[in-house]
């Protein structure tokens, strides 16, 4: 084993456990808000599903290629690898979708109060539990093509004619077929990513506004502390930076994998090292730029963050 590959090995391990420790801790916070009745934000919703996303990326990516990368190979049947690479295909696309929806929904509360579209601010709580269901349901979709093309290695049998994914194959397509295929499969990223960017650039010129306005008005009328809206979108905003940052490098990988005809043991496991960073990195980013989420602990605190649903609320 050389230092590369230990490496390697060791990183993609840390990674698993980190992110999927991470985002346990995370979707157990808001679990306990939701079981003990707290009112959650319009975009915590988003924010949960962005987590349970999160989840299965590191379960049905990081978990089989550390195991993988310590050696154990062939370890799934046909049946596992479509659902290993059909899951993992769903968690990519909802994270994208729910990264999304949270800067757009964003950029829709913070907008002006006599901004035209003020029906969807009013109803977006609403609107973004439908929104999630069809973002779940498209990718559902879309992760079927995994289905066709994935299997498992029987027994001695060569694999001239499939594409090596170290513990899953593919059936091997000539190379027109495969940039076809993902460019087809990119279709709904790059409307997500059209609307993410579309979203933070608005949330950009609200926020410069705003900060416009509050530099004209007399110092004795000016809070120290900034609005919550305007702490919860720069948040969004970093996530937004930090999710299209990280989705750019696994995407180069994936498209390098789809390219080359015998992927190496190195780029399949950069590419899923790649897969991994956003998904680890968000929760903690999340907890660090959240005084809500960090106090979690002291449900007493939560009061100021997370008011009461009332029985009438309830019913």
């Amino acid at each position: 084993m050389t230092d590369s590959e230990l490496s390697v090995r060791v990183v993609i391990l840390t990674l698993t456990i980190i992110g999927f420790l991470g985002n346990s801790l995370l979707l157990y916070h808001y679990l306990f808000l939701y079981l003990a009745r707290y009112r959650l934000r319009s975009t915590d919703w988003v924010l949960m599903h962005l987590i349970v996303a999160n989840i299965l990326t590191v379960l049905f990516k990081g978990v089989p290629h550390t195991m993988a990368a310590f050696g154990l190979t062939d370890f799934l049947n046909d049946t596992g690898c479509k659902l290993v690479f059909s899951f993992h295909r769903i968690s990519r696309g909802v994270c994208i979708g729910s990264t999304c929806f949270l800067s757009v929904f964003q950029a829709i509360i913070i907008s002006p109060r006599d901004y035209k579209y003020s029906e969807l601010k009013i109803n977006s709580h609403k609107y973004i539990r439908y929104s999630m269901y069809l973002n779940w349901a498209i990718h559902f979709l879309i992760s079927t093509v995994n289905l066709v093309h994935m299997r498992a290695k029987y027994g001695n049998e060569s694999t001239a004619n499939l594409k090596s994914y170290l513990y899953c194959y593919s059936v091997r397509h000539d190379q027109t077929s495969d940039i076809l295929y993902a460019v087809l499969l990119s279709v709904p990223d790059v409307l997500f990513l059209g609307l993410m960017l579309l979203a933070s650039v608005s949330m950009v010129i609200t926020l410069y506004k705003h900060k416009q306005r509050m530099q004209q008005m007399p110092r004795a009328n000016i809070s120290s502390r900034s609005s919550p809206e305007s702490r919860a979108s720069k948040t969004i905003l970093l996530l937004v930076i930090t999710f299209v940052s990280f989705y750019t490098i696994s995407s180069a990988c994936q498209f390098l994998v789809t390219l080359v005809y015998i992927p190496s043991w190195s780029l399949v496991h950069v590419t899923a090292t790649a897969s991994l960073f956003f998904p680890t990195v968000c929760p903690f980013l999340l907890m660090s730029r959240d005084s809500s989420i960090s106090s979690y602990c002291l449900p007493l605190k939560m009061n100021r963050h997370f008011p009461k649903v009332s029985d009438q609320e309830l019913n």
